[in-house]
């Protein structure tokens, strides 16, 4: 049995990381008012103080516009407290799993990405948590490095629920449909994370990228479809119309990566699983939203 170190609770991964892991262990999941990343010396205080067995780090700077002007902050949270959080695996001895981003990719071409391709983040949020994967690799811990993508769930903020915000107040929208990519629910990520450590009493040769994402891609514009579809299917109001836009007609601080399909081949080949596809993971969340 595990002694879990969970951080980002309040996130939208975290909140459903807390829930996957029981029954692996005890897990140990401090707010921010118990662990603020911020501080470097807080957060080796608190490793020293639990010695857990096990690491796992959803916490992140995600305001990916925000951190157009709030680098020094985005850089403090997705890559100094990373690189703590390593060096203290490494000083115990333990494995860490921590969660990355499409965005350390350029975004460029159509072909999906390996987890061996060469990275060029676009903006500042992609480039810090590049930054957090180098210092964890710099570590020398046992590490799992989970890409992911335009995660959604039933809490936060995120485009299933801003898109049923909107859906209620507004007749007509406009949605990007050249930014292709695999939405991916929070509970996927947290489920497949548990059976990962589930399965692996020995931590040796596994170290590394993984993505991790639900399987098959679409649009933003295919994603809001989708998820009007299920919205009017249980009676709630949904737009009438639902005009598809290219990335250059909706600008925003931060650059947007077009391509952020990513192959799932190296999760499958060295766990053994393969994640739900998009649409299912979609409707099996959608019982889980008011």
């Amino acid at each position: 049995m595990h002694n879990i170190l969970l951080t980002g609770v309040n996130g939208q991964v975290g909140f459903e990381l807390k829930r996957s892991l029981q029954g692996l262990g005890t897990v140990h999941a401090p707010g921010r008012e118990g662990l603020d990343l911020t501080r470097p010396d807080a957060i080796r205080e608190l490793v020293r103080a639990l010695k857990p067995t096990l690491i796992i780090n959803p916490a992140a700077y995600t305001a990916v516009d925000k951190a157009e002007s709030e680098a020094e902050l985005a850089y403090a949270i997705n890559a100094t407290a990373a690189g703590v959080l390593a060096e203290e695996a490494k000083r115990l001895g333990v494995p860490l799993i921590h969660y990355s981003t499409d965005y350390v990719y350029s975004g460029e071409g159509s072909q999906p990405w390996r987890e061996d391709d060469a990275v060029a983040p676009p903006n500042v949020y992609g480039a810090s948590k590049l930054a957090g994967e180098e210092a964890i690799r710099a570590s020398g811990c046992d590490h799992l490095i989970l890409r992911t993508s335009w995660v959604y769930g039933a809490r936060g903020k995120n485009f299933l629920l801003t898109m049923l915000k909107f859906g209620r107040e507004r007749d007509s929208m406009n949605i990007v449909a050249d930014q292709i990519g695999a939405p991916t629910w929070s509970r996927s990520i947290a489920d497949i994370s548990a059976h990962i450590v589930a399965g692996r009493p020995d931590w040796q040769g596994v170290s590394g990228v993984y993505h991790l994402v639900n399987a098959g891609v679409t649009s933003w514009h295919g994603f809001a479809e989708a998820i009007f579809k299920l919205a009017a299917q249980r009676g709630d109001k949904v737009p009438t119309t639902l005009a598809a836009i290219a990335t250059e007609a909706y600008p925003t601080p931060a650059k947007r990566p077009k391509n952020s399909r990513l192959q799932l081949d190296k999760l499958r080949d060295t766990f053994g699983l393969v994640p739900p596809s998009w649409d299912e993971a979609l409707k099996l969340c959608f019982d889980t939203v008011a």
